[in-house]
């Protein structure tokens, strides 16, 4: 059995993150909720606003920072409950392979940091805080905003909600691409002008596909633990070959919708082919997919995952806000 990797920054420890002080518990419950992967959701909202803005010709501040949050607290919700779910089936306790930080969970529960009781109850706290915003959402443009939310906590929930638990189906990549792809950027973008229309729909595509392939690539070292808790997930029911595959598509997928985006004219045309710049990085992620015992090569592929949304993201954002300003 394999020690897992060594990183920066090292893994959470009762001793490192005690105290019983506000900073020190405030510190604690933040982390928890690993925030680095919130941009994730994050830029779907800020594209879904700037589409809005497009479709609109105005702005509402107040609206897209209520979103904002609310989007925010949903994602760290699930975060913080998956890492629940994963410590009771045992795919985080008896997970050996993780490379942490980015998969086998935030370890606050398997290093004795917080209980599962403080997880799931801080969890619940951020779902309700959510809901808090979610009402003023609702009390600034109408009941419209609930199918929205709705839709949204209930698939974040569902991916690792005991007995439903779509991660451990097959589905987890499709209820994410959704719940911090599609969902945000659609509602977004209704938040501003009003209108859900294909366009919407086209402009949230990438962004769903790009949260897809985080999803799928982390699951790759995680997927002997997740196999031996009983978790199928998609990487564990396709294997390692075809994983790559669909790593790829899922890459090459996003590209397409930014070409198709960019001749129907809802983006630059420049902005639509320069995705394609993208996918030589994208190949080289999914060459660590293939040697899996590579952990180095694993961690680099992860993190040019993880860029490859951000960089993906920018271009999309900056597309959308030009052709608004053009407009």
């Amino acid at each position: 059995m394999t020690t897992p990797m060594q990183t920066t920054p090292a893994e959470p420890t009762a001793a490192a993150f005690g105290g019983g002080s506000f900073a020190a518990r405030t510190r604690r419950l933040v982390l928890a909720t690993r925030p680095a992967f919130a941009p994730a959701s994050l830029a779907s909202v800020l594209i879904g606003s700037a589409w809005g803005y497009r479709v609109a010709g105005r702005f509402s501040w107040s609206l897209a920072l209520l979103a904002l949050l609310a989007t925010l607290c949903v994602h760290l919700a699930a975060n913080v409950l998956n890492d629940v779910s994963d410590d009771l089936s045992g795919a985080d306790r008896g997970n050996e392979e993780r490379i942490f930080p980015y998969t086998g969970g935030s370890r606050f529960i398997q290093n004795g940091v917080l209980s599962p009781r403080e997880m799931t109850l801080w969890g619940i706290a951020l779902l309700a805080v959510a809901a808090v915003l979610g009402l003023a959402l609702v009390a600034l443009r109408g009941p419209g905003v609930l199918a929205f939310g709705v839709v949204g906590v209930a698939l974040g929930l569902a991916y690792s909600l005991p007995r439903i638990q779509l991660a451990a189906r097959g589905l987890g990549e499709a209820s994410i691409a959704i719940a911090f792809g599609v969902l945000p950027v659609a509602g977004a973008a209704w938040l501003q002008s009003g209108r859900l229309n294909a366009t919407s729909i086209l402009i949230s595509v990438p962004m769903g596909l790009w949260v897809a392939a985080i999803l799928l690539m982390n699951e790759v070292p995680d997927r002997q633990a997740d196999a031996r808790a009983g978790k199928a997930t998609l990487v564990v029911r396709l294997g390692v070959p075809a994983t790559r595959r669909l790593f790829l598509a899922l890459q090459g997928g996003a590209c397409a919708a930014l070409i198709l985006a960019a001749i129907l004219g809802v983006i630059p045309a420049w902005a639509g082919f320069a995705g394609l710049l993208l996918l030589p990085a994208a190949w080289r992620a999914a060459g660590a997919i293939v040697e899996p015992t590579e952990r180095a090569s694993l961690q680099r592929s992860i993190r040019t995952t993880l860029k490859l949304h951000l960089a993906g993201s920018a271009l999309l954002f900056v597309s959308v806000l030009s052709a608004a300003i053009v407009r």
